[in-house]
């Protein structure tokens, strides 16, 4: 195919919303299917309904993506020229997808179904979960520069970037869910609080008793938690000042991923990340954090991570039968995510950026679909 050498537009903000509700479809799929690998004994073959959700999930969001390139083919478009700025990454995804999947169907079919820890290394899902991370993140990629997303954009307009961020956060969580904070149950937080030494084999959300999780099971699943939630937010308060609600809808996304791996018997756990996104965009309306303004950035991070895991730890509390019997576990922990979240404040943004003015012939340029 020709080049036709046209610069490469966008599409409009409801072919991104489109997009991620669509992206909504997939991400399902993959937790029904998370579900399914977590909650049922025996599972024999490829072919079962939760992998027929996840799958068609595929096929929708890629058909979507691949009529956005012909609809600019069919308006003469050739090359790069014809994929809209942001949907190239996923629209190169889309085969190396379907190639995992084959990959995938093979490897069950030859060695078994995994059911255990062993799940999250297998590298045919390894392909599948970076490849369906660049598709479903297509929204977020395609608002990055958009003409008409402003530095305070509308939480309308950037809802499909924030949930398309928000459910490849949860592809992270769910390979590092080994190490995941969210899949504990309140009265297992507590007794793993209240005792110095592992108690046994550390089943996630054992309530009390010999095989409960242990103080640092639970202090290192904290720790990786807070970095995988808390990271996109920041990615995001660089480049934008998120309006109110953003954090919120995010984190409200994040928590189903875990729910479904636990059956939802973690639901005040879950209820508290999602508190805890709120709180995070009052900090956000209170404290304005932008790439322009470093020290309220880092406040921001070191804040927002204390406020989400003591949310976290007196939820416990309140709903596991009283606070931890280890006065300096529960109160060190959530200082020691704020001092983890300011680290990652100061790494994401050492230096304050100064933003560049907006040309006025880009910020009318019009999209592909408005010429």
């Amino acid at each position: 195919m020709v080049d036709t050498g046209e610069p490469r537009g966008w599409v409009s903000p409801r072919t991104d919303l489109v997009m991620a509700l669509l992206g909504i479809w997939f991400g399902v799929g993959l937790m029904i299917d998370a579900w399914a690998h977590s909650n049922l004994a025996k599972l024999e073959t490829f072919f079962t309904p939760w992998h027929a959700v996840f799958y068609s999930g595929f096929a929708v969001v890629s058909g979507w993506i691949i009529w956005q390139v012909w609809r600019n083919v069919r308006a003469g478009r050739q090359g790069p020229a014809a994929v809209p700025t942001g949907y190239l990454a996923g629209l190169v995804a889309i085969p190396a997808f379907a190639a995992f999947g084959l990959a995938d169907m093979m490897w069950h079919t030859i060695l078994g179904i995994e059911t255990t820890i062993n799940i999250f290394f297998s590298p045919s899902h390894l392909g599948l979960v970076v490849t369906m991370m660049l598709i479903i993140t297509t929204p977020l990629r395609s608002a990055w520069n958009a003409p008409d997303v402003a530095a305070r954009p509308s939480l309308g307009r950037l809802l499909p970037a924030l949930i398309g961020l928000a459910f490849a956060t949860t592809l992270v969580s769910l390979f590092l869910s080994y190490g995941d904070a969210m899949q504990y149950r309140p009265a297992g937080i507590v007794q793993a609080f209240s005792m110095l030494r592992d108690s046994g084999a550390g089943q996630r959300g054992a309530g009390p008793g010999p095989v409960g999780p242990g103080a640092d099971r639970v202090a290192v699943a904290m720790v990786v938690t807070n970095v995988i939630m808390l990271s996109p937010v920041l990615f995001l308060v660089r480049r934008w000042l998120l309006p109110f609600g953003s954090v919120t809808v995010m984190y409200t996304i994040m928590v189903l991923m875990p729910g479904a791996q636990t059956g939802f018997r973690n639901v005040p756990i879950l209820l508290s990340f999602v508190a805890a996104g709120f709180v995070s965009d009052l900090l956000i309306r209170r404290l304005r954090p932008s790439g322009e303004r470093r020290a309220a950035y880092w406040a921001f991070a070191g804040l927002s991570a204390f406020a989400t895991w003591s949310l976290y730890l007196g939820v416990a509390s309140v709903a596991g039968g009283g606070l931890p019997a280890v006065p300096e576990l529960w109160t060190g922990a959530p200082v020691v995510a704020g001092l983890i979240g300011l680290a990652l404040g100061v790494l994401l943004l050492p230096n304050a950026v100064i933003a560049e003015p907006v040309p006025p012939s880009a910020a009318g340029r019009p999209g592909p679909h408005g010429r």
